[in-house]
């Protein structure tokens, strides 16, 4: 197909030969697209995006456009986008707020028709986000994760990895690995059939289940919950798990009608 008669291209933008752009298609000052990488009518594609060989993006899709932050001064600030993703009709992905900063994806992503992804942001590999999911700022979205339809999510969020986002779900709090998650942050169990799908083990499995019930189930606070997990538990898994959730800033989703603070 190549390049249609129709679209706008910045003579400063790098484009590898192989690429197919659509009618009326916008690229900006500063653009990188790699081989392979198909543009269908009407993207917009803004200054300092790059995107990596092969990934896809439908009719509509504004990537790299400017921070909706009212910090954001015109400073240079980047949109990296990895290979073989599929980015589909008018999802909209905004670049960095600070100088120099880059909303990140990886690779072999599924973005879905409207979803959008806010500046800063950092979405791992083989990551599906539905149709009308919201990404604010600062989001980070670990290996795996799989976020239903119209599902929100507050700034500085994390969704660990292989985890399950149930559709038009708030989520305010760090979601752990693994964890199913439906309703205003609010865990429902495991993603098991996620873990299944993934080629996880069956020990494996057996630990993140038993992981849950310690931390979940038992009755401990979550200190002496990631210490009994930590002295019994030694799948590479659960040493991510744990990590996680030491990490966490905002606090951890707890379960059905267990006391917010607790966590």
């Amino acid at each position: 197909m190549g390049i249609h008669e129709t679209a706008l291209i910045s003579k400063s933008a790098e484009i590898e030969p192989s690429v197919e752009i659509g009618a009326n298609v916008v690229v900006e000052d500063n653009v990188k697209i790699g081989a392979g990488v198909k543009l269908m009518p009407q993207v917009y594609i803004c200054r300092g995006t790059e995107i990596g060989e092969n990934t896809v993006v439908h009719v509509g899709a504004v990537i790299g456009n400017e921070p909706q932050d009212f910090s954001y001064k015109g400073a240079e600030s980047f949109t990296k986008i990895g290979k073989n993703n599929v980015i589909r009709e008018y999802v909209t992905i905004h670049r960095g707020t600070s100088a120099g900063s880059s909303t990140v994806i990886g690779d072999n992503n599924f973005l879905m028709v409207q979803a959008h992804v806010g500046h800063n942001c950092s979405i791992a590999d083989n990551v599906i986000i539905a149709n009308g999911a919201l990404l604010a700022g600062y989001v980070t979205v670990e290996k795996g994760a799989f976020i239903s339809g119209n599902v929100v999510f507050h700034q500085f969020c994390r969704i660990g990895s292989y985890a399950m986002i149930g559709g038009f779900t708030g989520v305010n709090k760090d979601v752990p690995p693994y964890m199913l998650v439906r309703g205003p942050s609010t865990i429902r169990g495991i993603n098991l059939i996620g873990l299944r799908r993934a080629g996880f083990s069956r020990e494996s499995i057996r630990e993140v289940k038993e992981a849950y019930k310690i931390l979940y189930l038992s009755g401990r606070s979550k200190i002496e919950a990631l210490e009994l997990i930590k002295k019994t538990l030694k799948s590479p898994e659960i040493a991510h798990f744990v990590a996680f959730i030491e990490a966490s800033k905002r606090g951890i989703c707890a379960v059905r009608f267990m006391k917010e603070e607790f966590f």
